[in-house]
């Protein structure tokens, strides 16, 4: 199942609630569904968890049954084509059936708890979210503009911040962003589904923090080594000129010291000169056996 479908299931299973609740929710329905006109509604899912809560929604909102019920799985079509019914809706919107283009009526959207259910509503019949294990991405999609238009200022007047584009005739709300994805999902009834993405975006932040980390210590692993290396080949040179006994006692430690130890950090050689010097003085020792043989000191 995939996260789209588990954030649908979880909305489903909430209580319809009460008549103001359910006329709000199937409002969300119908502004996003297949088709809602003066002649018909069609709402058609692929979703068992709607298709199971679509009746005793209309029910709960309209007191009608759907005229046509699905037939077959996978495919759910729910059909209303009774004048009577579809005038039912209408009224209960206060939308005039014979309008060219649908329309937000905001005052059908009065009573506490109406907006986050018609956002439901809307989101059941033409959401979609991606999993955000892959990525951070959920809309809206409806086919009349007005209703996209008008949900976008709807939703940024609830303090969301969606972004709205045109998509193959199409009005799409959309959110890239996981803190507002948390919050929509939050809003609408499906928490749990809004703790998901906050879990994966920490679960990435982490990874991308650890193989941060894991990049610097390598790069500066690669660095130590290559410094040590050239260490070496400097002293190396500098016993095979003669070069090494005629040094300062403090050089002469140095060099015998790397020699012993070619994989220690400088911090642990510091440690084992007698008496034990600081790193920053060692690194200085190292350098001036560097600069004797002739070499560039490696950063």
């Amino acid at each position: 199942m995939s996260f789209g479908e588990e954030v649908k299931y979880e909305l489903c299973r909430a209580p319809v609630g009460n008549r103001a609740a359910a006329q709000a929710e199937a409002y969300g329905v119908l502004l996003y569904c297949n088709t809602f006109h003066n002649r018909e509604v069609r709402i058609v899912t692929e979703h068992k968890g709607f298709a199971q809560r679509l009746p005793a929604l209309f029910k709960k909102a309209f007191k009608i049954s759907f005229d046509q019920l699905p037939d077959r799985e996978g495919k759910y079509t729910f059909l209303i084509n009774s004048p009577d019914k579809v005038e039912t809706i209408y009224q209960t919107y206060g939308v005039d059936a014979a309008a060219m283009a649908l329309h937000i009526n905001f005052a059908a959207l009065e009573e506490p708890d109406s907006r986050p259910a018609f956002l439901r509503g809307a989101f059941l019949a033409g959401g979609s979210v991606t999993d955000p294990k892959k990525g951070y991405h959920l809309e809206l999609t409806t086919s009349h503009h007005n209703v996209s238009r008008e949900m976008l200022a709807l939703m940024r007047e609830g303090e969301f911040q969606p972004k709205a584009a045109s998509r193959k005739g199409n009005w799409v709300i959309y959110f890239k962003q996981s803190e507002y994805i948390e919050d929509f999902l939050t809003a609408i009834g499906a928490p749990l589904s809004a703790m998901e993405v906050m879990n994966a975006k920490l679960e990435k932040d982490l990874r991308g923090s650890v193989n941060r980390r894991v990049n610097c210590d390598a790069a500066n692993l690669d660095k130590v080594v290559e410094a040590a290396q050239t260490q070496l080949e400097a002293i190396r040179r500098l016993e095979q000129a003669g070069l090494l006994d005629g040094l300062p006692r403090k050089l002469q430690e140095t060099a015998r010291l790397r020699m012993e130890h070619p994989a220690d950090t400088l911090a642990q050689l510091a440690q084992l000169c007698d008496p034990p010097v600081t790193k920053s003085a060692l690194n200085h020792r190292l350098r001036k056996l560097v600069e004797l043989a002739g070499q560039p000191a490696a950063e």
